[in-house]
């Protein structure tokens, strides 16, 4: 089956105290988005249609980056939406044939290729593959918004959720116009919502997500580990 990726990353440097987004930062000697493209590149020896969703007043800065960086990966771009699911819905827009798509935060660069891999074998099979991680902390449920009353729970009946969110096009496709609202935190809820079953794949922990200045040190850590 064709494969696709729909990378979106529509961040802002807010919270990285920075003027420049942060899916632009240089990590190990270029930008952020330019190692999650490269790792969905190498995951299938380039044989996967990359969709980058950037908001379009970016666009000409990126082209800009890849001149300077003399980054010529192939990859499609898509103007971004209001809201996440708006940008990934422009995405997924661009996709025009049958397959199985990954939907990928632009900003987490360090994700396996193995588990690029499995996510998409594991849609293939079940609809669905979508990354998640065991929590390593002790957790504690928050009771009636009230964070003074607490209640222990066990972490073992709980997965952090991460990126890529892996499904077969039609499906997803059809998830987002069945969706009554947008204001679904993640695709795989969205799926969900469309009467589908989530089936999981446990990734790894090293696929942090960039939005700290200290995020951008840990990811330097990591990739020259």
């Amino acid at each position: 089956m064709k494969k696709f990726v729909v990378i979106v990353a529509g961040g802002s440097g807010s919270r990285m105290k920075s003027d420049i987004p942060k899916q632009f930062l240089v990590l190990n000697g270029i930008p952020v988005l330019m190692h999650t493209i490269q790792k969905f590149h190498k995951s299938f020896n380039g044989s996967i249609t990359v969709i980058l969703v950037l908001p379009v007043n970016q666009h000409t800065y990126w082209n800009e980056l890849c001149e300077k960086y003399n980054f010529d990966l192939p990859h499609i771009i898509a103007g971004g939406g209001n809201s996440r699911m708006h940008s990934v819905e422009n995405g997924l827009k661009k996709i025009n044939e049958e397959g199985i798509v990954a939907i990928h935060d632009g900003v987490r660069p360090l994700i396996s290729e193995e588990v690029i891999r499995n996510s998409f074998y594991a849609a293939e099979k079940h609809g669905s593959g979508v990354v998640c991680v065991p929590p390593k902390d002790s957790l504690r449920k928050i009771s009636d918004n009230n964070r003074n009353i607490t209640q222990a729970v066990n972490r073992s009946d709980y997965l952090l959720v991460q990126t890529p969110q892996t499904f077969r096009v039609k499906d997803i496709k059809e998830a987002f116009v069945k969706a009554d609202n947008y204001n679904f935190t993640d695709d795989a809820s969205v799926y969900e919502n469309a009467g589908q079953n989530i089936h999981v794949i446990i990734g790894n922990y090293d696929n942090i997500k960039i939005t700290t200045p200290e995020d951008l040190v840990i990811a330097e850590s990591l990739i020259g580990k």
